[in-house]
C-alpha cells in the first residue's frame, strides 16, 4: 500500500491556489511527483495532467481496448473580479460554489501574470442602521457577492497600473490555507478536491511499486475546472468516450446521508447529474466485503463529479464517484486522517475487478 503520508500530501496540496483554468500551481507539484515516482505524464490543451496506462497482455485483434478513466479535480472554488469601482472598491462574483458565508471576511489573494496582490475580503462595519450598510441589509436579506468588495489599499488608478482587471481569480491567502489536526481529524479548505488528489497519487504510487497491471486501458487524469462544470474531464473523453468514468469526490454529510465522518468511503449512487448503473453496485458491494469496509451509500439531491458530468453527456458508459466522508462542504471541511488511506484500497480492489468486467463484456459483445 502508499508509503507516502497522505495528510502531508493534502497539507502541500491545499498550500497550492489553483482556481478553474489557472490550475498551473498544482499541475507542476503533481508532475514533479509522478516523475520521481517514475511515470511519464502529458498535459493536454486544457490543462489536465495525464497518466495513461495501458493494458497488459491484449491480443491485437481484439479491438477497441477498454478504458477506464481515474479523475480527482485540481481546481478549487474561487472568485473573480467583475468590477472595479471608482473608489479603487472591487467587486466580485463566485466563481464555483463558493458563498459569503462560508468564507468570511478575511485575506485573498488577486491573481495577476506579475504575482498575487494581497487584498482582505470586506462587508463593511456592523455599528450602524444605515439602509445603505450591507449589515443592515443582511439582517433582513441573503448575503450575496454583489454585497462585498476587495479592499487594496490601491487607487483605481494603481489597480490599472498593476493589470488588476475584470476576469482575474481570486483566491484565499496562504495565511488561510492552512489544515488543522485534531484527535482523529484533519479539517482545511479545499479537502474538495486536494484530499482525494492525495489519494489519486497514492493509488498511482501503489501500482508502480507493486507492478500491478489491468486488462483495460487506466487513464489516470487530475482535471482542470471541475468545480465550473467538469469541462476538463469532458475535453479528455469527447477525444475518446470510456466505458467506465471513476471520479474521486468528499462524501459531503448531509440530511439524506447523516452518516458519521469515520475512515470509511462513500459510495454515491445518484447525484444531480446520473446515477450508478446496478452493476457497480453489485462490484462495489463485493469490493468492500472483501476489504471489511463499511461503506456510505450516498444519495445526493445536489451536485456533482466528473464522473456525472461525463455520464450526462453520454461520454462514458457507467459513472462511478467514490468519496472522502466531510463535514461541511466547499468551505472549512473535516475529514477522518485516515479516509484517503481506505478511498485508496477501496479504489484499486475496484479498478482490478471493473477492468475484468470491461474486458469481458468487450469479448462477450
Amino acid at each position: 500500500m502508499p508509503i507516502t503520508d497522505p495528510i502531508e500530501l493534502v497539507r502541500q496540496l491545499i498550500a497550492l491556489p489553483a482556481p478553474a483554468g489557472e490550475e498551473k500551481a498544482a499541475r507542476d507539484w503533481l508532475r514533479r511527483k509522478l516523475e520521481a515516482i517514475g511515470y511519464a505524464t502529458k498535459t493536454d490543451a486544457k490543462g489536465n495532467l495525464r497518466v495513461t496506462m495501458p493494458a497488459a497482455h491484449h491480443p491485437e485483434s481484439a479491438s477497441p481496448v477498454p478504458t477506464i478513466l481515474v479523475t480527482a479535480h485540481m481546481d478549487e472554488i474561487a472568485l473573480m473580479i467583475t468590477k472595479i469601482e471608482d473608489d479603487g472598491k472591487i467587486r466580485v462574483a463566485a466563481y464555483g460554489g463558493a458563498y459569503p458565508w462560508k468564507w468570511g471576511e478575511g485575506a485573498v489573494d488577486i491573481l495577476t501574470r506579475d504575482g498575487a496582490i494581497p487584498a482582505i475580503l470586506s462587508f463593511g462595519s456592523i455599528h450602524t442602521n444605515s439602509e445603505k450598510s450591507v449589515a443592515e441589509f443582511a439582517r433582513k436579506n441573503p448575503l450575496g457577492w454583489d454585497k462585498t468588495y476587495l479592499f487594496t489599499g490601491l487607487s483605481q488608478s494603481e489597480l490599472h497600473i498593476s493589470d488588476v482587471r475584470p476576469g482575474l481569480r481570486v483566491v484565499l491567502a496562504p495565511s488561510r490555507r492552512v489544515v488543522t489536526e485534531f484527535g482523529c481529524y484533519t479539517a482545511s479548505y479545499f479537502l474538495d478536491d486536494r484530499a482525494d488528489l492525495a489519494a489519486w497519487l497514492l493509488a498511482l504510487e501503489t501500482i508502480y511499486h507493486e507492478g500491478i497491471t489491468y486488462g483495460a486501458d487506466i487513464i489516470f487524469a487530475a482535471t482542470a475546472s471541475e468545480e465550473v462544470g467538469g469541462t476538463g474531464a469532458l475535453h479528455i473523453l469527447n477525444g475518446k468516450p470510456a466505458d467506465i468514468c471513476v471520479a474521486l469526490e468528499i462524501g459531503p454529510k448531509t440530511p439524506e446521508a447523516d452518516f458519521p465522518i469515520d475512515s470509511q468511503p462513500t459510495i454515491w449512487v445518484r447525484d444531480g447529474y446520473a446515477a450508478m448503473d446496478a452493476v457497480d453496485g453489485e462490484l462495489l458491494t463485493d469490493c468492500c466485503q472483501h476489504l471489511g469496509q463499511a461503506p456510505h451509500w450516498q444519495y445526493l439531491s445536489r451536485g456533482g463529479s466528473d464522473a456525472s458530468c461525463a455520464a450526462a453527456n453520454g461520454l462514458c458508459a457507467r459513472t462511478v464517484t467514490l468519496g472522502i466522508p466531510v463535514e461541511n462542504s466547499h468551505g472549512y471541511e473535516i475529514m477522518h486522517r485516515d479516509a484517503p488511506h481506505e478511498l485508496v484500497r477501496l479504489l484499486l480492489e475496484y479498478l482490478k475487478v471493473a477492468a475484468a468486467s470491461v474486458v469481458n463484456e468487450a469479448a462477450a459483445g
